[in-house]
């Protein structure tokens, strides 16, 4: 037995799929107010369908089960982000079983505190009967801003036809999935996926199978660390994030971001690049530098209590080695991070909704078949 992933057209919420293409004008575009963009974690994962990509055994999962913890409770993402009102979940927990669930909740969420009631978990089912209860729950839930959490995509997904290329099977599954949860208004999935070897230039590239997979998604989140260590990286991108990356440390389970928010935890992760495999004099030049507007090398010498050329043989060093900028003839200053999304994109949904009249799109819609092809006119195209 096999469930094919639903259109919008399947879906009760949604009006029938247009019989035409329809062109919209740029006027009706232009006054068209839409809300703004809703977020599972403000500034790391929009609504909308998500990938949470790691090595196998990094704690990708445990990350996951905390994001799940943050959404039902109303309480904080990653040790510091307030994702708002308590929401449902689903969570898809397919690797594990009840025991191990209850045992990380309760260590997650701390002495005392009872798993929330809008927490739901499955731990195993036929890829067909995953799919049917992803529906289900996002329907029954659909006024909630409900949320799915797929831990992993490799046990939701059905063998692929041998007559799709990779890449073909690989956008579709996943474009079928993102179509469940955007015929569901606010509603968002998140789907845990293993990276490969190949992610050490863009991390992107990193995400395991093709690209199809996370070109179907509307934004990646990719987990690095290094074995039997505590600090780690986490690299966002995505069609409504901006791109950037952050420092963040796992204690005991816990993912939380270095620094308290996410603008602290790129510098973090600025800093530490620019300080890694140097000495501890270098890395007392670095954060000199990164600390000021403008540094010449007197400014450093009175500060290291050296002599000039030796204060410019530090920075001309840190320079060649891209871990500071140079200004000017002699004058040098810090790399400027990424602008963290923070500083970029609003969190906060609208108190109300917008009162005043915006264009119907039947307005300034076009049906393609009445515009002219080829040159001949066609009865009844329109005109500006």
């Amino acid at each position: 037995m096999s469930v094919a992933i639903p259109t919008g057209q399947d879906q009760q919420d949604q009006e029938p799929a247009p019989t035409e293409v329809q062109i919209v004008t740029g006027a009706w575009l232009d006054a068209k107010e839409f809300p703004p963009l809703q977020w599972v974690v403000p500034g790391v994962i929009p609504e909308g369908l998500s990938l949470l990509c790691g090595a196998p055994k990094l704690g990708k999962s445990w990350m996951a089960l905390g994001t799940a913890l943050a959404i039902a409770t109303g309480g904080v993402a990653l040790g510091c982000i307030p994702v708002g009102k308590p929401r449902p979940v689903l969570y898809l927990a397919l690797e594990d079983g009840h025991r191990r669930l209850q045992q990380r909740s309760r260590q997650l969420l701390g002495h005392g505190v009872k798993i929330p009631h809008r927490l739901h978990c499955v731990i195993k089912g036929t890829p067909a009967q995953l799919q049917v209860a992803m529906i289900d729950c996002l329907q029954e839930h659909k006024t909630q801003k409900p949320v799915v959490i797929v831990d992993t995509l490799a046990k939701i997904r059905p063998a692929s036809s041998s007559s799709q290329s990779a890449y073909e099977a690989d956008y579709r599954f996943v474009s079928g999935l993102k179509d469940i949860v955007d015929n569901i208004t606010s509603a968002s999935m998140i789907l845990v996926h293993h990276t490969n070897k190949r992610g050490e230039g863009d991390f992107v590239d990193g995400v395991s199978g093709t690209q199809g997979i996370a070109g179907a998604a509307d934004s990646t989140v990719v987990l690095r660390r290094t074995r039997n260590e505590s600090g780690a990286v986490l690299s966002v991108t995505g069609r409504d994030v901006m791109e950037d990356e952050y420092a963040i440390t796992s204690d005991n389970g816990t993912w939380t971001l270095d620094g308290g928010d996410l603008k602290a935890a790129s510098a973090a992760l600025v800093e530490k690049k620019q300080t890694e495999n140097v000495g501890d004099r270098m890395t007392e030049v670095i954060k000199f530098v990164c600390a000021r507007t403008e540094t010449r090398s007197a400014d450093l010498a009175e500060h290291l209590g050296i002599e000039s050329n030796q204060a410019r043989t530090y920075l001309s060093r840190a320079y060649d080695s891209g871990r500071i900028q140079r200004v000017r003839l002699g004058v040098y200053g810090g790399v400027a991070p990424v602008a963290p999304v923070a500083d970029h994109l609003e969190y906060e949904p609208p108190a109300t909704q917008a009162t005043h009249a915006t264009p119907s799109v039947h307005d300034n819609v076009r049906p393609f078949n009445t515009w002219r092809v080829a040159g001949t006119p066609t009865t009844g195209a329109p005109h500006d």
